[in-house]
């Protein structure tokens, strides 16, 4: 009932065993609260809280508009309602190092169990689309050292996450991902690869785990979890792929509603009522409030359960 029952150290701690278990890790992306509810009901590992869904979410499109303000209150709502370990898209810090330092620290006290930082320029655009740049060597380096530095929680996962092959060739981005792992990054997200033999190339020059995206819409063919455990990554994320089935479900259920004037069509697609109460837990939250507010029964001593 209500929030977490674990500390935020305890979720550090379980992502961080998962990450170095040897086991592909999946972490689905989430829009909200409830969609993490859902993840963790089917048994996943942990949550993955894409820049661009929220952005998205906003209204905006993933062009760096979004405030650490914004991210570390949506990332908090999310983490309380879930024991499940949060990884979360940090974009780039939102800004310089003294930028990325606090983006740590607010994220630490919003609950997450780690995060990833980019070394594209500000304002930073989405990994896959046209157009993206990344800062120099320098630079990266500063964001991460300082990510490091303002660390409180040692098992909080810091990723440093490079699009550098955007821009380089293959050499110059695994150059760079060793640079950031003795920067302080404790793993490696190679954002815009384009192949397997890219993917498998860097798993062999890079001895930290290694985040990959399978996003549906990439710039090489789709990977499958079979893929992900035979190149020997460690962490796969899904940023966007329930949002995209979410909006598309809206957009088709406007669409009847529009039409037909009548959602009676609609109902069997939907999540049935129980299942929504399930999820929310609705008889804990009723059955405490029945056993605080009936004079008749002794419930002034009860617990949250």
């Amino acid at each position: 009932m209500l929030y977490s029952r674990l500390t935020a150290t305890e979720k550090r701690r379980k992502l961080r065993a998962l990450v170095e278990s040897g086991r592909p890790v999946v972490l689905p992306g989430a829009f909200n609260a409830l969609s993490a509810k859902l993840i963790e009901d089917k048994n996943c590992a942990g949550v993955y809280l894409s820049g661009h869904m929220l952005a998205a979410d906003l209204g905006l499109p993933d062009l760096g508009l979004t405030t650490l303000t914004e991210v570390a209150t949506r990332a908090r709502q999310i983490a309380r309602m879930t024991d499940l370990p949060v990884l979360i898209d940090a974009d780039t810090g939102f800004g310089e190092p003294m930028n990325a330092a606090r983006t740590i620290q607010e994220l630490e006290d919003a609950g997450v169990a780690g995060c990833h930082i980019e070394d594209q320029v500000n304002p930073k655009r989405c990994g896959q689309s046209d157009g993206v740049t990344v800062v120099d060597m320098s630079t990266a380096l500063m964001r991460v050292e300082a990510a490091t530095n303002a660390r409180r929680d040692r098992d909080f996962l810091l990723i440093a996450r490079t699009d550098a092959r955007a821009v380089l060739d293959l050499d110059a981005t695994i150059d760079r991902a060793r640079c950031l792992v003795e920067a302080g990054a404790d793993a490696i997200f190679p954002e815009v690869l384009q192949s397997r033999s890219e993917y498998a190339e860097f798993r062999q020059a890079i001895d930290v785990p290694l985040v990959i995206n399978l996003n549906e819409f990439g710039r090489h063919e789709p990977f499958d979890m079979r893929d992900v455990g035979l190149l020997g990554y460690n962490v796969a994320i899904y940023p966007m792929t329930l949002m995209r089935l979410a909006m598309g479900a809206v957009e088709r259920g406007v669409d009847q509603l529009t039409e037909t004037g009548t959602q009676a069509g609609l109902i069997s697609d939907m999540q049935p009522l129980e299942r929504l109460y399930g999820l929310l837990n609705y008889d804990s939250y009723s059955s405490f409030d029945s056993r605080v507010f009936d004079r008749s029964t002794n419930g002034r001593n009860s617990s949250f359960s």
